[in-house]
């Protein structure tokens, strides 16, 4: 098609054998996001460039052209409500929705991706193989142990890939519950020979990823994405994007980041650097010198978002020249109370001197992020917001200013996962915006009944596979999940269980057979460190 023709790669796929595995690699959305998908792009080409896969890419609006009888089918997983495309693409390909209804004619669905890594359990049924942490670590391993059972009958397969690290078969394990609508009671594998515990896999190399394809036709037009930093060694305690990664890792600078760049910059000026806490790479202020050279003038360059207390004029003159107009960073409250509590080691004074910089050093715009409802906030925390956000507007006149602001949701393997959504989040979401409004600051929340429903799924256990059918059946609506939980309700627990309410310490979390870097006694410490600020 067309769209292909259009990229730029940058790697040489390799040519496949004449007994190639036939595999369909999909991104269950347009091609446009998901080509913008750094991890969709480091999965393709680590397949692409194995002569004995012979690899087709799959998006919702367009496809390569895909084999008869594909033997593998992959789905690169990174936003939850992504669930739905999935099951449509399933559908579409005329394989089952369920594990347990597909045969030896059938190819394996495999799946990865943040999603599934940090909570597999309410898409469990649909998937026969989970592969849980970083494709580098995994993907090759997946393949070789496929090859050695290639031939031999489904459940033979299945049984013999629970020998590979990171590998999940959901099928081999039995969940029972108290009741039908009460918690998870125990999580056991369904024989000797398969592992109680499956532990995510981690790449701990300094060569982290960068963009395999470039073209006009990303999200990000034409930009090369280079991955400066994976986690975060700030730990705040709500974060996904920290504790399921860890450890902090950073690309060495001389041997992954500037080739990287440089290689990027032989097909397009536009870099992206990614990473969650960017700034913090121990080498970034001379990355910064390397990309201020006068031979760099015409590139532009944009910054993921960055830790506030490292916002140096330095930095914002650097992104001004290559064509930034505006930084992104998170302060999550402007309560230093709760900000504590969370572990979002930042000052009110270090928010004022970002900003400051910001300005000084030519950016037009600043968007903060935060959020609402997070654990023991009160009212008085909503209006530390407001001020904050007040006296930054008097510091940087003529500086943009944006909030934008979600609400707490709770996600596995965090400290933070036995909390439920606060109920008061919906109500202060409207109480910032009409006062950010009263005070000209543009505010831009996201939408609390969708983040009772990523809430819905991140805390899920394996009785929500029914509902999410149901909800795609019903027209994938907010009044589809209601009306699927009163038709299943006496099926599994309500939606207050799942969403709203604090769960006990000591009770079994559906994750509870799939290990990420950190235990749960250590994870409840890091709680309990929390609350002792309260």
């Amino acid at each position: 098609m067309t769209v292909f023709k259009q990229e730029h790669l940058l790697f040489t796929p390799a040519p496949s054998e004449s007994n190639a595995i036939p595999t369909i690699f999909a991104f269950p959305n347009k091609y446009t996001i998901g080509i913008t998908s750094l991890g969709y792009q480091l999965v393709w080409k680590t397949l692409a460039l194995r002569s004995d896969v012979d690899i087709s890419r799959l998006f919702t609006d367009i496809y390569e052209p895909l084999p008869r009888s594909p033997e593998l089918l992959g789905f690169s997983f990174s936003w939850e409500l992504d669930y739905i495309n999935i099951l449509n693409l399933l559908e579409s390909l005329e394989i089952p929705l369920y594990s347990n209804q597909r045969n030896n004619h059938q190819p394996l669905v495999f799946g990865g991706g943040s999603v599934l890594t940090a909570n597999p359990e309410p898409f469990a049924d649909f998937f026969d193989v989970i592969l849980l942490g970083d494709g580098e670590k995994l993907l090759d391993n997946f393949i070789d142990a496929y090859k050695e059972i290639r031939t031999a009958d489904r459940k033979i397969k299945l049984r013999y890939l629970t020998k590979i690290p990171g590998v999940y078969i959901p099928s081999l394990y039995e969940v029972t519950y108290y009741s039908l609508d009460g918690g998870v009671k125990s999580i056991e594998p369904i024989s000797n020979d398969i592992p109680n515990i499956i532990k995510k896999q981690t790449s701990k190399s300094n060569t982290l990823a960068a963009s395999t394809v470039v073209t006009e036709k990303a999200a990000w037009e034409n930009i090369y994405m280079v991955e400066v930093v994976r986690s975060c060694p700030e730990m705040c305690r709500f974060c996904l994007a920290s504790y399921l990664t860890l450890p902090f890792r950073t690309a060495n600078l001389e041997g992954s980041l500037i080739p990287a760049i440089e290689k990027g910059l032989t097909v397009t000026n536009r870099i992206g650097l990614l990473g969650p806490s960017v700034t913090q790479h121990p080498e970034f202020e001379i990355l910064l010198d390397y990309l201020s050279q006068s031979k760099y003038e015409d590139i532009r360059l944009s910054i993921a978002s960055v830790r506030t207390n490292t916002v140096t004029e330095k930095l914002a003159r650097t992104l001004a020249n290559r064509g930034t107009r505006s930084i992104t960073i998170a302060i999550e409250s402007g309560s230093e109370q709760i900000r504590k509590i969370i572990n979002k080691k930042l000052t009110n004074k270090e928010i004022i001197q970002a900003v400051i910089n910001a300005k000084a050093g030519g950016l037009k715009a600043i968007k903060f992020y935060g959020m609402a409802g997070l654990p023991t906030e009160k009212d008085s925390d909503i209006e530390a917001t407001i001020r904050i956000l007040e006296d930054v507007r008097k510091v940087a006149p003529g500086l943009r200013l944006t909030f934008g602001c979600s609400t707490f949701v709770p996600k596995s393997h965090t400290p933070f996962q036995w909390f439920g959504v606060n109920n008061e989040a919906k109500k202060r979401l409207k109480y910032l915006e009409k006062q950010l409004g009263q005070r000209g600051i543009d505010f831009r929340p996201e939408s609390y009944n969708w983040s009772l429903v990523q809430a819905l799924i991140s805390r899920g256990d394996r009785r929500l596979s029914k509902l999410l059918e149901l909800t795609r059946n019903y027209g994938d609506t907010l009044g589809s999940y209601k009306r699927a939980f009163k038709e299943l309700k006496e099926e599994l627990p309500p939606l207050d269980f799942y969403v709203h309410r604090d769960w006990k310490r000591e009770q079994i979390l559906p994750w509870h057979h799939l290990h990420g870097p950190l235990s749960q006694q250590t994870l409840m410490k890091h709680l309990n460190e929390s609350t002792n600020n309260i």
